[in-house]
């Protein structure tokens, strides 16, 4: 693809989002949540791990622990124990622990919801505060760029960073601040659905004539696939 203008960027940007819109009309957040203190939990329990995962732990944890004073008082142990399939449990549990606490000493019982004070609560970095702040208040202060994220935006040419805050930066110039939230909740679902790490769904991929990687991908699919046949062909003939 030749180097495009920041203008061209943005239509290019424009269009796939559009695309998948269209492709995914009932996008969301897929960590189950009913308010910003079971959202800030399930976020930070979701690192280096998948959202199904937290899913499954975290009915057993909110209808233990239903409020920030509830989980800030609760024993180490025992949220270990509910959170130990997640990964890191400890160190998790630490965090969740000692955030409802400031929650609760610092903040009324409310879940903050400015950058600032999110970020200085144990466990929360910008990419959880975005999460919280798009999903539980509607604030599109910044665009949440995880694993899928940062896979998909390298791969749509639409920066060519591999570090979060730079990608951050450089879609927070392409994108309106309207779909920022919207549009990581679109590359999530189709990094998941379609863009996968490994043997990505090029050929039915609804972007694929916006993307400059997938022909890349399907050509050398292609030609793989040629190569392997090859010697059985040439055997054939040789038989033959």
């Amino acid at each position: 693809m030749a180097r495009e203008s920041l203008e061209e960027k943005k239509h290019r940007a424009a269009d796939i989002i559009a695309a998948l819109k269209k492709r995914y009309p009932d996008v969301k957040c897929a960590l189950n949540h009913s308010n910003a203190y079971e959202l800030l939990v399930a976020t930070i329990l979701s690192a280096q791990c998948t959202d199904v995962r937290v899913n499954m732990v975290t009915p057993v944890l909110f209808k233990k622990y239903p409020a920030p004073e509830a989980l800030a008082n609760a024993s180490q142990v025992d949220v270990e124990t509910i959170i130990r399939t997640t990964g890191f449990f400890r160190s998790k549990a630490k965090s969740i622990r000692e955030s409802a606490a400031d929650i609760v000493l610092k903040h009324g019982g409310k879940v903050p919801q400015n950058m600032h004070e999110l970020t200085a609560l144990r466990g929360v970095g910008r990419k959880t505060a975005n999460v919280v702040l798009g999903n539980a208040f509607n604030q599109n202060v910044g665009v949440v760029v995880d694993t899928h994220v940062n896979r998909l935006s390298n791969r749509l040419a639409l920066t060519t960073h591999k570090d979060p805050a730079k990608i951050e930066q450089d879609l927070m110039k392409l994108i309106p601040q309207p779909q920022w939230t919207l549009f990581s909740h679109l590359l999530i679902h189709h990094g998941r659905q379609i863009c996968t790490a490994r043997n990505p769904k090029c050929n039915s991929c609804p972007i694929l004539n916006t993307c400059p990687t997938g022909p890349k991908l399907i050509a050398a699919a292609n030609s793989l696939a040629s190569h392997r046949k090859a010697p059985n062909a040439r055997a054939s003939h040789g038989g033959a």
